[in-house]
């Protein structure tokens, strides 16, 4: 490997250490219902997002509230030796996707039927760190 592109390398590898993510997939909540918790978190700290998820009154908060402890942990495996405290920690991302649909009938007056879509989503959430980005 030549320098420059070794230099590139170790750069990536240092952006990449100041991300991490966590992924729920196929939770069964319709997608609108958990954007609607997805956006009181977006852009918010670590800690303030944790406080809204905890006192929120939707089911989804449980939901987002366990990813958010995820995507933490899965920082400090990477980050072994920073403190979560100093590395003031935010929600950088979070995306919320339609899953897959279980299609279900419903009886319906004078012999039809009509359809009832149970809709899941996939959620994914990046926290990034805010104090090594302005070093």
């Amino acid at each position: 490997m030549g320098s420059r592109k070794k230099q590139m390398a170790d750069a990536i590898k240092e952006q990449k250490k100041q991300v991490a993510f966590a992924k729920l997939n196929n939770c069964p909540t319709s997608p609108r219902k958990m954007r609607l918790v997805a956006d009181l978190v977006r852009g918010e700290s670590v800690e303030k997002a944790l406080n809204i998820l905890k006192f929120s009154q939707k089911e989804a908060s449980n939901r987002l509230e366990k990813l958010l402890l995820s995507a933490i942990a899965n920082w400090q495996a990477k980050n072994e030796d920073a403190d979560v405290e100093s590395a003031e920690l935010f929600v950088q991302e979070i995306r919320v996707d339609g899953g897959s649909m279980l299609k279900r009938l419903r009886p319906a007056p004078q012999g039809r039927a009509h359809r009832i879509r149970k809709r899941s989503n996939h959620v994914t959430l990046v926290v990034g760190s805010n104090n090594n980005t302005q070093s």
